[in-house]
């Protein structure tokens, strides 16, 4: 046997108390605790703080360059060790595409059992990790590493963007149309896991969301059509188009039969299989939402959903819709769909409308 492998290792996610995005201290909770965090006032050059809960900082270098600089890191999703470091360094690079920049390099943050996980299993959650970043095109420089009692992994990444094609959550216009850029339903196929009541198509169909990179960010960034951008991930959908509705003082309009879903997760959703934080967040943000009548409960889980490495939400005007589309489907992302609509009836709520039965 291997000296560094350990006789009977446990399972990845029964080493944490929450996976992927599912980690994420409930919105209510962190809005109290960053109360009157603000410090020092913020230099012009700092283009996006956190003003608007934005998914990265941004600060401009020059006339032509600004620097994107955001950090991710959570506790395993999956039990294989090298899909959770692909996961995870997925998910982190996510906010650099988010802002419309392209990523340039990461540093490592790394937080292991060091007595419950054998070196090999820690160097597979790190060789994912490096493959994901080989992929986007981006060395890992660097990090730092702790013995923490739970396996935590993830990046710091930085990025670089013009400065005139920043891409902001707060931008978004009345009469922009809304465009998802990956189906929901991460976080209901991480319970089934955790449960053991997830097939093996259920699986592949997980970790090929979850490592997915939002490659056409700077593409869209690019599109003078395209006035926001975020991505979709611990919040969920509702959460995270409340931010874009209070960013820019508008609502966030949804479809619900537009939205896509991830094959199977409607059923599953239905069986209890619903992660807590779903729960969570919209304890911390429902009363900002408007449900239609009768809207099923089940719905309700999934639009609060937490998405770990979800997709991009796109506002953008009404003529630019075939080109967003048109750049998501050159990036192999065929699930790609308009869900609603920015209006200006309840500016800061996100308003939901009914439909048939939402597909997936």
């Amino acid at each position: 046997m291997n000296a560094n492998t350990f006789p009977a290792e446990p399972r990845l996610t029964s080493l944490s108390h929450g996976g992927g995005c599912g980690c994420k201290i409930a919105p209510g909770v962190l809005s109290d605790i960053l109360k009157g965090s603000s410090g020092l006032p913020m230099p012009p050059e700092l283009l996006v703080g956190i003003e608007t809960a934005d998914d990265a900082a941004v600060y401009q270098l020059n006339d032509e360059q600004a620097l994107i600089a955001t950090t991710d890191f959570f506790m395993p999703i999956v039990d294989d060790a090298y899909d959770f470091g692909r996961i995870a360094a997925t998910n982190a690079i996510s906010d650099v595409y988010a802002m419309g920049g392209k990523p340039i390099m990461a540093l490592a943050l790394v937080g292991m059992p060091i007595n419950v996980l054998s070196t090999d299993t820690i160097g597979r959650i790190l060789a994912g990790g490096q493959d994901v970043c080989k992929a986007a095109g981006i060395p890992i420089a660097g990090g730092h590493t702790i013995d923490s009692v739970e396996p935590i992994y993830g990046l710091v990444v930085l990025g670089l963007v013009h400065p005139k094609r920043v891409k902001r959550n707060a931008d978004a216009r009345v009469g922009d149309r809304l465009i998802l850029g990956k189906p929901l339903g991460v976080g209901v196929l991480s319970a089934a896991l955790k449960k053991e009541k997830l097939d093996a198509a259920g699986y592949a169909q997980m970790i090929a969301a979850t490592t997915k990179l939002n490659t056409p960010g700077p593409e869209l960034a690019e599109l003078a059509g395209v006035h926001a951008l975020t991505d979709v991930t611990g919040f969920g959908l509702a959460g995270h188009g409340l931010e874009l509705a209070r960013g820019a003082n508008c609502t966030v309009q949804i479809e619900w039969n537009k939205v896509p879903l991830l094959a199977g997760v409607r059923e599953l959703a239905a069986q209890g299989l619903v992660t807590g934080a779903s729960g969570r967040n919209w304890a911390g943000y429902g009363a900002s939402v408007t449900l239609p009548p009768g809207f099923a409960a089940v719905d309700q889980a999934l639009l609060s959903d937490p998405q770990t490495s979800g997709g991009l939400l796109v506002s953008c005007a009404p003529e630019s819709v075939a080109q967003v589309l048109a750049v998501f489907r050159r990036h192999g992302f065929e699930a790609a769909a308009e869900i609603g609509e920015i209006t200006g009836e309840a500016p800061g709520r996100l308003v939901v409308r009914q439909g048939p039965t939402a597909q997936g």
